[in-house]
């Protein structure tokens, strides 16, 4: 004779619609009211609001300002800063990758010459960089590089050359620091199981570590490359007709400063912001495989910002 188990009382379904004939009874979800963020973007609005008013009221020809947003000349002189600022950050970005290897070699020569770049370049203004280049004729009347080149110095630093010189030297100085630190951030067994396989050096810096250093080194790469296209208005300086120049010489001979200065505003606005855009896609690239989740595209932002002014609707 077996003993019996006693499992308690059956568990009970609850009483729903069909065993009380009571239907259940409907939940409604109220969002919550956040009146801060209402009272906050209204005194915004209301501040932008007044600023544009203001700009109105003011002494502006706003139509010479659209008359001469697509003029010739600027459009040249708009051709010109995007040519220099990307010539200016190509060489910066390959002087920083020579110099950050240079800086972490264990050679102390090569370390202490990549140390005093960096620090000369840092330590100094760009502008007086770009000065010393311009004015480097008077002291060296003759650029001699034996049979291989000479010329007069003079010859030799156009403008273009000379805000190639002093934005790409000064731009690799800060490279060269995003470089090291991006480098840095590989775990070291990856260098360690490279040089295991029998990879040398130089392949193992560029086919390992460099690639992984990327997604370090690009974010702060786009905010200098969009901090360059700003810089690069201080090559009017050594006569680069980039856009400021131009703008400021058709304000000068039209009588229209202010007007001109909000048309090279616009058009810097205009190239930072594409640029900006670029920026973002490529880190959402190469962020792909360290997140589980990719960042939202701007799209996706103002398609959920969007939703957020919709009503929860009825769960029933």
């Amino acid at each position: 004779m077996t003993d019996k188990i006693d499992k308690g009382p059956a568990a009970t379904p609850p009483a729903g619609p069909g065993a009380s004939g009571t239907p259940y009874e409907a939940i409604k979800a109220i969002p919550v009211r956040h009146y801060g963020r209402w009272v906050s973007g209204v005194i915004v609005v209301a501040l932008l609001g007044w600023l544009v008013f203001a700009f109105s009221e003011g002494d502006v020809i706003w139509g010479t300002v659209g008359d001469k947003l697509f003029d010739p000349a600027i459009l040249s002189g708009l051709w010109n800063t995007v040519v220099i600022s990307v010539a200016a950050m190509a060489l910066g970005l390959l002087l920083g990758i020579v110099f950050a290897v240079m800086r972490l070699s264990k050679n102390p020569v090569t370390s202490a010459v990549s140390w005093l770049y960096i620090w000369f370049f840092r330590g100094t203004p760009v502008y007086v960089q770009l000065l010393l280049w311009f004015n480097l004729s008077l002291i060296f009347h003759y650029i001699n590089l034996g049979p291989i080149y000479k010329n007069e110095t003079v010859d030799v630093m156009t403008p273009f050359m000379v805000a190639l010189l002093g934005l790409g030297l000064n731009e690799g100085a800060y490279m060269a620091e995003i470089v090291r630190a991006g480098i840095q951030s590989v775990d070291e067994g990856q260098t360690e199981a490279a040089h295991a396989l029998g990879m040398p050096q130089t392949k193992t810096m560029a086919r390992v570590v460099l690639p992984q250093a990327m997604r370090v080194i690009i974010p702060p790469t786009g905010n200098e490359f969009i901090n360059m296209l700003k810089t690069s208005s201080l090559v009017s300086a050594v006569q680069y007709t980039e856009l400021l120049r131009a703008s400021s010489n058709i304000g000068n001979t039209a009588g229209a400063i202010m007007e001109m200065l909000f048309v090279a505003s616009i058009w810097y606005l205009a190239l930072t912001s594409v640029f900006s855009v670029g920026q973002y896609y490529l880190e959402r690239r190469f962020a792909r495989g360290s997140t589980r989740n990719l960042p939202p595209t701007p799209f996706q932002r103002l398609r959920a910002n969007l939703n957020m002014f919709r009503r929860t609707e009825v769960a029933r």
